[in-house]
């Protein structure tokens, strides 16, 4: 028998991607928090939500603008970061490496901790990544439709190239 733990909360935690785990997820809304957590993220798909650091807000607001609305329907990678500190103290964070909607990769000079800043690069999410991780959830039929735009996506073009 295998064990699971299933912890109850509203929001995904750093535990949620302990060994290395990733996660693309896409944005259904963005709704204001708390004075300490200051949006809730509501992912497509889970009822907990993402409740970004602000050094992870800043980021994405370098990349995709300050217009929340804009964001609905665009995917992130997330990632554990063991490193994230609490005050003095490793307490471990969720942190973005990809993201929909940018041409390139995004550099930001982002506060750490108080006098020290540190460049977060966010690098572009392809497509196929995008269904690869819609494909865990999808029904039969938008397997098919999957299949289909990933083969269009990869098949080379009489230049050689995907």
């Amino acid at each position: 028998m295998k064990v699971t733990i299933e912890k109850k909360t509203d929001q995904l935690n750093y535990e949620d991607f302990l060994g290395g785990v990733t996660r693309i997820v896409t944005i259904a809304g963005i709704k204001k928090g708390t004075k300490e957590q200051q949006y809730d993220i509501e992912i497509v798909g889970d009822s907990r939500v993402w409740r970004p650091a602000v050094t992870v807000l800043k980021l994405l607001v370098a990349a995709w603008g300050d217009d929340a609305s804009t964001w609905i329907g665009r995917h992130v990678e997330l990632y554990g970061d063991p490193d994230v500190t609490f005050g003095r103290e490793k307490v471990g964070g969720i942190r973005v490496s990809r993201l929909s909607h940018i041409d390139g990769p995004v550099a930001a000079s982002l506060t750490e901790t108080r006098g020290r800043r540190k460049v977060h690069i966010v690098e572009p999410l392809d497509r196929v990544s995008i269904l690869r991780a819609e494909w865990t959830t999808a029904t039969p039929e938008r397997k098919a439709e999957i299949e289909a735009e990933v083969k269009s996506l990869t098949q080379p073009t009489e230049g050689g190239a995907a």
